[in-house]
């Protein structure tokens, strides 16, 4: 059973998550962390619920986001800055996360099949176990080399790339 402190701050993540987008911003504005905009796009699902009960029990900490499990499947997550972003376990299937700033953001065994990643600086990234069939990337995204060739074999796809699958 959950203790008090922490069935009061899964209220206020569920009391978040039914609210309009516009009322959504207003309570990241007054948290002062309304820089995360996709928060009012998200879905209400236990995994969302932990994702901003995490945002929600630390907003002055927030400046490398966790969204360790989050379901952000199917947004626009658009320029969004994610710098050094945890995404371990994240469900991104479907989103579009173009021209999106990603350096130093972990993927491990995230779900970016049918993401759309173009555009996007993935600079020291991490793809550990990452499903990434049909993900679309861009050329020079700041991906190594060997980066680049593991995740073609894996089904991501590079536009404008001579060597495309």
């Amino acid at each position: 059973m959950l203790n008090f402190p922490t069935q009061e701050l899964r209220d206020r993540a569920i009391y978040f998550l039914e609210q309009t987008p516009q009322k959504r911003l207003q309570i990241l504005q007054q948290l002062g962390i309304a820089r995360y905009t996709f928060l009012t796009q998200m879905r209400i699902n236990e995994a969302n619920i932990n994702c901003i009960s995490r945002f929600l029990n630390n907003p002055n900490q927030v400046k490398f986001p966790n969204l360790n499990g989050a379901d952000l499947s199917g947004l626009n997550l658009d320029t969004v800055n994610l710098i050094r972003g945890n995404l371990l376990g994240a469900n991104l299937q479907g989103s579009s996360l173009v021209n999106a700033d990603l350096l130093f953001a972990n993927f491990t065994r995230a779900d970016l099949r049918n993401a759309d990643l173009r555009g996007a600086t993935l600079n020291e990234t991490i793809w550990l176990a990452a499903l990434v069939d049909e993900c679309q990337l861009g050329v020079g995204t700041g991906l190594s080399h060997q980066q680049r060739k593991d995740l073609q074999l894996r089904g991501a796809r590079f536009s404008s790339s001579a060597d495309d699958n």
